[in-house]
């Protein structure tokens, strides 16, 4: 099919046809014959550079007039097209490549103006009494914080900021590249839309200026080692007012003198003489809860054996209850013995039957039957 025929039957449309109508017929006929929608197809693209070429002429209202009297020698002779120097605005193509490809490539609903200011980090160390109860802290930072001089604007007040003659406000430009319509950040107002004629003196045009700002900081009961706390909006300001950025809280535990943790579960070592081991009793231990909590020692524990406290562990975070405390229980050989000690355990000694330690019995019984097969 030949493509050299009238632009208003290319466009599928009448000769009478007003801007709004001819702009809706080219953008549902590239979408249609885009090569991008037809690959390989060489009408499609033969298609798409012609209504292209008709669209260029015709949304021009002195080259549409010179066309109408002369047809296309009045326009060149029907040069240009997409292909050529004088093809569909940027605008258009752009409009149309979002609506194939989506905002990724097209950027024509891309938000204008500065990015928002950057996110902060803050490290901070706590007791664990503080991670068990919650506590509030004051912290001191230093953040580009909006400039209180021009309210963030940028401009020296009294004056006012001029749309960005390059970009005309968008903040963005756009650059045709083949088929495809390259957008870049607009390198005279860097995405702002705006440029500052007389920039404030106190930030020099940025919005904003260096401070260091006093933050009271919140810290529920139950956190944890790595736990982050967000601080919405107290992070560094955007450039020319543009919204701020937020401050992370990230949390560290001391290490505690008495206790380790694992979650909501607190564990803690308590070394006991050998004589409550074999005899039982009792050992008090403090809790992060300001109680004393009394653990029962059964006769006979043997070292390594852990004893549960139930609900006396670290809070749960945002929710109810807490964990458990676990002592774990060490029994210990005296190593300072006096006289009259050393007497009773040996008069002790002399009364063994091996039942007493019904472990060691069974091992050294199996370490004779080893010792009985290797010598048979």
């Amino acid at each position: 099919m030949s493509l050299d025929i009238d632009y208003y039957e290319l466009l599928e449309v009448e000769r009478t046809a007003d801007e709004a109508a001819l702009k809706a017929s080219y953008r549902k006929l590239a979408m249609k014959y885009h090569p991008d929608k037809n690959p390989g197809c060489g009408d499609s693209e033969a298609r798409f550079k012609a209504i292209s070429e008709a669209y260029d002429c015709l949304k021009d209202p002195q080259k549409r007039a010179a066309y109408d009297r002369f047809g296309k020698a009045g326009v060149n002779g029907g040069a240009g097209g997409f292909g050529g120097g004088n093809g569909a605005d940027f605008g258009d193509i752009g409009d149309i490549f979002e609506s194939i490809f989506g905002s990724a490539f097209g950027g024509g609903r891309q938000q204008r103006g500065p990015a928002r200011g950057a996110d902060l980090r803050y490290d901070m160390e706590i007791r664990l009494e503080d991670a068990f109860t919650g506590v509030t802290r004051e912290i001191q930072v230093d953040v580009a914080a909006r400039c209180e001089t021009c309210d963030g604007s940028g401009a020296k007040p009294g004056t006012r900021t001029n749309r960005c003659s390059t970009c005309a406000g968008h903040g963005k430009v756009r650059a045709q590249q083949g088929f495809f319509v390259v957008e870049r950040t607009c390198p005279t107002c860097q995405g702002a839309g705006e440029v500052i004629a007389d920039p404030c003196n106190s930030c020099h045009g940025e919005g904003r200026v260096d401070r260091r700002k006093t933050l009271t900081v919140n810290i529920p009961a139950g956190v944890d080692e790595g736990t982050r706390i967000r601080l919405s909006g107290e992070g560094e300001s955007g450039a020319r007012g543009a919204a701020p950025g937020d401050l992370y809280i990230f949390l560290h535990m001391a290490r505690h003198k008495v206790f380790e943790r694992e979650g909501t579960t607190l564990f803690t070592r308590a070394p006991i003489s050998f004589t409550t081991a074999a005899l039982g009793g009792e050992i008090s231990i403090p809790g992060l809860d300001g109680k004393k909590h009394d653990i029962n020692i059964p006769a006979g524990i043997q070292s390594g054996k852990q004893l549960r406290q139930r609900g006396a562990g670290m809070p749960v975070l945002n929710g109810r209850g807490h964990g458990d405390l676990v002592i774990q229980i060490d029994v210990e050989t005296p190593t300072r013995l006096t006289a009259r000690q050393k007497e009773l355990l040996c008069e002790f000694r002399e009364t063994e039957t091996g039942e007493e330690c019904p472990a060691s019995q069974g091992f050294f019984g199996r370490i004779k039957e080893m010792w009985d097969d290797l010598t048979d």
